[in-house]
């Protein structure tokens, strides 16, 4: 069935956009290949693997899981090992979420350097 619209870009509010878009290189193994002041682009491909960093000033981290600050929206990544991408993640500048909230292990959370939280899955 085709839709109205191809899927195009995951757009992420943030204070940095390069640093941002760094981190999500280093996590995703996808190339910076867009940089303007305001706008930072990691790809591998294009559409859909695609994510866009956009300057917003007055950024707002989610507190999640406190419903004043919602997550917004968060990505679910899969790796092969939770315990060695855990660690990986966090030498790049994640933290691990206080708020575990699987109960047999199958995902953890963290919060990307700008407060987006982000999902480690087994698959």
């Amino acid at each position: 069935m085709g839709g109205i619209a191809k899927f195009r870009t995951v757009v992420v509010d943030c204070p940095d956009p390069r640093a941002l878009a760094d981190f999500y290189a280093a996590l995703l193994g996808w190339p910076v290949t867009s940089v303007e002041d305001d706008w930072v682009v990691v790809s591998d491909g294009g559409p859909p693997k695609r994510l866009a960093f956009q300057l917003a000033p007055d950024h707002q981290p989610p507190a999640w899981p406190d419903p004043d600050r919602p997550q917004q929206f968060h990505l679910d990544v899969t790796v092969d090992d939770l315990d060695e991408a855990e660690a990986q993640v966090i030498k790049i500048g994640a933290t691990k979420h206080a708020h575990q909230p699987s109960e047999d292990d199958d995902f953890r959370v963290f919060l990307d350097p700008a407060g987006h939280p982000f999902c480690l899955c087994r698959d």
